[in-house]
């Protein structure tokens, strides 16, 4: 999913997009792990997407330091 298309979701959205993508995660390394994944450029993508929706969580929050 692209940034531009995750920032127009709400926090909670976000919050359900992130929890998704870590499920797909966890499959996606099981699936490694067997042996059955062709495509590992997944596993790549899943977590760069996962940090997408956490890096906007922290923003739409409005997290300072």
């Amino acid at each position: 999913m692209k940034t531009s298309e995750m920032r127009e979701l709400t926090v909670e959205e976000l919050q359900a997009k992130a929890l998704e993508l870590r499920g797909e995660l966890f499959n996606v390394k099981i699936k490694k792990t067997t042996g059955q994944l062709e495509n590992t450029a997944k596993l790549t993508l899943l977590r760069r997407d996962i940090a997408r929706a956490e890096t906007l969580l922290h923003e739409k929050r409005g997290a300072t330091k």
